[in-house]
């Protein structure tokens, strides 16, 4: 099995690279697991002979590669073919070093050695910075030093992390971290290194930093200062704002696992979600994922059924009964959970943006729900402010959640999924908002969140087309033309065997903001309980 591959990147180091190829440990270059890889970035010396002539020099002891690109692809470029390289002929991970000599050989073991440690890393990073003399100490410019510093600290703000250093250029990765991110949407240039670490963040990936000698010699540095600072602030700025969902940029749009995050604010569309659902109801929670939902109202003394397309496996215990169902493409099983179960409330949290056709599915609730029924609807409000703010600037990008997740199939304003519900057959009696979830955005200042969260709630109060993030409806089906014939006939026999006629009940009503129990006939024999 191939573990490691130390993979030099090369430009004009025709007279670095034998050295920096002899100061590779003899146990790791001629370990046969492993493998020296050198791509030439269309150097305009000898570099890349250098590297053939030593790849038959080290024959058969060590296997040393050189490759050359005919087109310079650039440093950033560069790392992408040496990491494909890694993944397509099945390394464990991949170890990248300059071919200047800036970053010291000799030092590949403790790199190795992290990976086999307990700690099982994602990603190991050299730092130059851990202990600032040393860095002065091994040459390293002030200016440098002092724009490090100011910039890691920058983007630990940002990007919500603790690293000691973000532009060291001794750093490896693991082939199954690769295999998850789309390093290849990267840029070519210098502060690919960040965007690559912003997409092992993104991915949960582990990181572990080491300290690594800090060395400057008399090496050409390619970088312009000012450019790599601003391009790595502004990667930085469109992963946090894309985090809050106000931008969308793929190459930080990361696959993660299956996760259902609850939001505790009692601003919250998830609190508001619980609230209207009456103690000890029988539910149908349609789009239940993990079941965080089930949970609080189980807390509530309610019966709680399920409904998504997630494995049965993923989903909690508070789900006392789940079908794995997909609503696109399945909804006569939906039809059936619906015809034989009885329920008080249906929750569809979050769901109907998704469905391909919502006023069928809602027909299809409305014909085969027991009635009355309370249907609970949330939804995302397409003319949110900074919806419309970024329309203003010419910006309408879908991303991986949020309003515009691109998952979604249709998207709603406070009027127009009111009316979907009245032209499906429901009577609308509740209507609360929800604010821009503060607490997901700045997850490290739960104070700062909740005043944010406050505010926000009372301008969606006031303005619910232009503050209110989601929506949340309540709404009862009125009785189908079917529903009502049988309820007819039921009527004429009762009549003709001389019983008690059937009567509309009198709605009972709670007293909370927005909830009350649905005012649409009931029908039971007169003088019954």
């Amino acid at each position: 099995m191939n573990k490691n591959l130390i993979f030099i990147v090369a430009y004009n180091h025709e007279t670095s690279l034998a050295s920096v190829i002899g100061r590779i440990p003899t146990a790791i270059l001629e370990d046969p697991s492993n493998e020296v890889l050198v791509i030439d970035d269309g150097s305009r010396d000898r570099t890349f002979f250098v590297g053939n002539e030593l790849s038959e020099k080290l024959a058969p002891k060590a296997r040393l590669t050189v490759l050359k690109n005919p087109v310079n692809q650039g440093y950033g470029g560069n790392q992408k073919l040496g990491y494909r390289y890694a993944i397509d002929q099945g390394f464990e991970r991949v170890i990248l070093v300059h071919g200047d000599g800036q970053y010291a050989p000799e030092i590949l073991g403790d790199f190795i050695r992290q990976y086999e440690s307990a700690e099982k890393p994602d990603a190991v990073f050299g730092t130059r910075v851990s202990e600032w003399r040393s860095a002065l100490k091994g040459g390293m410019p002030v200016y440098k030093l002092v724009g490090n510093r100011i910039l890691t600290w920058l983007q630990n703000r940002l990007l919500s992390a603790g690293m000691s250093e973000f532009h060291s250029g001794y750093r490896s990765y693991s082939t199954a971290l690769l295999r998850r991110i789309p390093f290849e949407r990267n840029s070519g240039d210098f502060h690919f290194d960040t965007e690559i670490i912003i997409q092992t963040l993104a991915a949960g990936g582990k990181i572990v930093e080491i300290p690594i000698p800090t060395h400057y010699g008399d090496e050409i540095c390619h970088v312009n200062g000012f450019q790599y600072a601003w391009n790595v602030l502004l990667a930085s700025t469109h992963y946090k704002l894309q985090k809050m969902g106000f931008l969308y940029d793929r190459r930080f749009d990361v696959p993660m696992a299956y996760t259902y995050t609850w939001k505790d604010s009692p601003y919250s569309s998830h609190s508001r979600l619980v609230e209207k659902v009456p103690a000890g109801s029988r539910v149908l929670d349609i789009g239940c994922g993990q079941g965080a939902l089930a949970q609080r109202l189980v807390a509530k003394g309610c019966t709680v059924h399920g409904v998504d397309v997630v494995e049965a496996d993923q989903v909690g215990p508070s789900v006392q009964r789940y079908w794995r169902i997909d609503l696109n493409r399945e909804r006569e099983k939906l039809a059936g959970v619906l015809a034989t179960n009885v329920y008080d409330v249906i929750v569809l949290g979050d769901v109907i943006e998704h469905l391909n056709d919502p006023e069928e599915f809602l027909d299809l609730v409305r014909a085969n729900a027991s009635n009355p029924i309370r249907v609970v609807v949330s939804t995302g409000n397409v003319a949110f402010i900074v919806v419309r703010f970024m329309l203003m600037l010419g910006q309408f990008n879908y991303g991986p959640k949020g309003i515009l997740d691109r998952t979604h199939t249709r998207l709603f304003t406070r009027a127009s999924i009111r009316r979907i519900l009245e032209q499906s057959g429901y009577r609308v009696e509740g209507f609360q908002v929800a604010p821009l979830p503060f607490s997901v955005v700045f997850p490290g200042a739960p104070r700062f969140a909740h005043v944010l969260e406050k505010l926000s709630f009372g301008l969606a109060r006031l303005r619910h087309g232009l503050f209110a993030f989601q929506l949340i409806y309540e709404a009862w089906p009125s009785p189908t033309a079917r529903h009502l014939l049988a309820a007819s006939n039921r009527h004429s026999e009762l009549l003709r065997a001389g019983g008690p006629a059937l009567t509309p009940a009198a709605p009972s009503r709670d007293t909370g903001e927005g909830r009350s129990e649905h005012p649409t006939e009931k029908y039971q024999p007169q003088g019954s309980a």
